[in-house]
């Protein structure tokens, strides 16, 4: 039986379990998806793990998406351009880094029906799924990125990548067309992001990298500010349907039934 595996800390609230399963059983492989809470100093026992083929594939969540990069052998395109790595595998006898995060967020956005072209998109945060969240964004045809975050020791690590993004203090709400939560507020009910929304006007986009819980205070108030607001299900969804299609060569299928799975 092949073994998978998604790494974080914390790591209780995820469900990728819930979806790789639903896919492995639907398509009648002999395999099984488990989560693993970690430490810093248990990644690279996980990584020989994957080398001796005891482990055939890991996702990789908060906080391990950079620290993991220093015991892969080799890293795709995307996970070099953004340091940040959310899937592993073992490829010609190397382990191998990529990121599924990037079109994750892309088939979720197209999804939405929302242009990001020559738009204004403010970051909140600055973890590990950041850089993929920018990357994407430009790609997507975005005329400016601002990101702010509470410590600005990891901020600065992120504009050592993206030089041209703009950096602004926590607590500051500049012009923006879109703004992004990639903070970990949000994950308990009772977080709360102390931002003044009042005068922000409308037709912008609200979007929570957090899909667990599906509406966050976050996301609340750009409901009670009229404006349009999503949460990371789709993006979920869609870096692992990514992630499925890299490890078994089949595409799963997404459907209804796969998106109520994450209605928890």
């Amino acid at each position: 039986m092949k073994k998978y595996v998604v790494i974080g800390n914390p790591i209780s609230h995820s469900l990728s379990p819930e979806l790789h399963n639903y896919w492995i059983k639907q398509n009648g492989l002999n395999a099984i998806y488990d989560k693993k809470k970690l430490n810093d100093n248990d990644l690279k026992s996980l990584i020989s793990d994957v080398k001796q083929g005891n482990i055939n594939g890991v996702n990789v969540t908060v906080p391990f998406k950079n620290a993991v990069i220093p015991y892969l052998d080799d890293l795709s395109d995307e996970a070099k351009k953004t340091q940040a790595v959310n899937t592993i595998f073992l490829k010609d006898k190397k382990v191998f880094g990529h990121n599924t995060d990037i079109e994750g967020f892309e088939y979720a956005i197209k999804k939405i029906d929302f242009d990001f072209k020559n738009k204004t998109v403010f970051i909140l945060g600055a973890g590990g799924v950041v850089p993929s969240i920018i990357y994407a964004s430009m790609k997507m045809g975005s005329s400016e990125i601002i990101v702010s975050n509470r410590t600005k020791e990891k901020v600065k690590k992120i504009k050592n990548i993206f030089d041209n993004i703009k950096l602004i203090d926590w607590g500051k709400v500049p012009n923006f067309d879109v703004i992004i939560n990639a903070t970990s507020l949000g994950l308990n009910q009772e977080d709360k992001i102390n931002l003044d929304f009042t005068n922000i006007g409308k037709n912008k986009l609200f979007y929570d990298v957090i899909y667990n819980p599906s509406e966050t205070y976050f996301l609340n108030a750009g409901k009670k500010s009229g404006n349009k607001y999503e949460n990371g299900k789709l993006m979920f969804v869609y870096q692992a349907f990514s992630a499925f299609k890299l490890w078994h060569n089949i595409e799963p299928i997404i459907n209804n039934e796969t998106i109520r799975l994450l209605d928890q």
